[in-house]
């Protein structure tokens, strides 16, 4: 593991500031949180101001239509994003995030030239087929069905959970393809068009009131074979990847805006008077200490990528699962230091201490990420 930087390294760091400092103050006031088309739109002009200055896809490789930067520099652009002020993924963070690096290690050249170039353009938006209504956390439960009728196939089932499915033009989508197989065989990984017939969908809204979430039915929807990304039944291994994003890489640029956060509550308790209290002192000296041993972590994790070829370990379930808690702890906190003003809903702080609820859902349950850490990074024993 190297956890420091190269001359190299803070150059591009120092030119990424300067552009941001420039960028920044053109951007267009933020959308309301409920308008999704709206926040789609202001999400991709930010995405095409970031592929017009070449800080697009920054860690994907070159033929996939990024800069083929280092695991590192890609770090350094989210720290410094993150600590500018500028707007996250937003919408697209299942294209950018998850499906993106997915096709650009697992797909064939023309599904990475066909998907890729739209994703870092903000052009197209992608959402989540993972999650079913009876799968719960075993994700290989899933039942919805997908079978072969020449070049396409045709898939019924249902999806939950299926994050910006109402703003998306594609889908990344796991099927069964054989039911008679083994429930980690017979699945297979799809790129699924949203404007195919036979799709609906149904926004979910969560806790905080918003609706970027949505149940998605399939009524013999039609999707061609060349959408298939991996081999028919290798959908398992193909998840693998993308679930090695979600947990290894996808949080970092939430991890500095946690760290920001617990500044701002030190500095809201010392204006309030909460600050003379002990006991509050010692919790946000042991949150901070916290936060930044999962910074350290991240640098791990993507020291450990960038030797393995760019794709995320086993060590991202680690990270995921001290994260969600993490975090959780964190509002539970800002709930303290805010008091009465903690419940006042027009507050961003309060809609993030509500979004922080799902965390140890969202990704992996955390009892699956202690199964995972148990065994495969500890080389436990499989419980029965």
């Amino acid at each position: 593991m190297d956890l420091s930087y190269t001359p190299e390294e803070e150059d591009f760091r120092a030119r990424l500031r300067e552009w941001l400092a420039k960028a920044l103050p053109t951007l267009p006031p933020s959308p309301s949180p409920d308008d999704w088309p709206a926040r789609r739109a202001y999400d991709a002009g930010w995405q095409r101001m970031l592929y017009d200055a070449g800080y697009a896809g920054l860690h994907w490789p070159v033929d996939a239509g990024g800069r083929g930067a280092t695991p590192t520099q890609h770090l350094i652009f989210l720290e410094e994003t993150e600590k500018a002020g500028a707007p996250y993924v937003g919408a697209n963070f299942v294209g950018l995030l998850h499906a993106g690096p997915t096709i650009a290690a697992e797909g064939t050249p023309q599904q990475r030239s066909r998907w890729l170039p739209p994703v870092l353009r903000g052009d197209e938006v992608w959402c989540q087929g993972f999650s079913e209504p009876d799968a719960g956390s075993d994700l290989a439960s899933l039942r919805t069905r997908a079978w072969r009728d020449g070049d396409a196939y045709v898939v019924s089932g249902s999806k939950i959970w299926t994050s910006h499915a109402e703003v998306a033009d594609w889908c990344e989508l796991l099927v069964r393809t054989d039911p008679s197989a083994p429930k980690h065989r017979g699945i297979t990984w799809l790129a699924m068009p949203m404007d195919a017939p036979g799709i609906t969908v149904r926004p979910l809204r969560t806790l905080a009131g918003s609706a970027e979430f949505a149940e998605v039915f399939l009524d013999e929807v039609r999707v061609p074979v060349a959408n298939r990304v991996g081999a028919e039944n290798d959908g398992w291994r193909v998840t693998m990847v993308t679930l090695s994003f979600e947990r290894g890489t996808a949080f970092v640029g939430e991890v500095v805006a946690c760290r920001r956060v617990l500044g701002e509550l030190a500095r809201q308790a010392r204006r309030n008077g909460r600050w003379d209290d002990p006991v509050l002192r010692r919790r946000l000296g042991r949150l901070n200490a916290e936060f930044r041993a999962l910074w350290r972590l991240t640098q791990w994790n993507v020291s450990e990528a960038e030797a393995g070829g760019g794709v995320p370990g086993v060590g991202g379930s680690v990270f995921k699962l001290r994260y969600s808690h993490a975090r959780q702890e964190l509002y539970d906190t800002a709930a303290e230091v805010l008091g009465a003003d903690s419940l006042d809903l027009d507050r961003t702080w309060v809609l993030d201490r509500l979004s922080s609820l799902s965390y140890t859902i969202a990704a992996g349950t955390s009892q699956i990420q202690r199964n995972i850490v148990a065994e495969r990074i500890l080389g436990l024993p499989k419980g029965r």
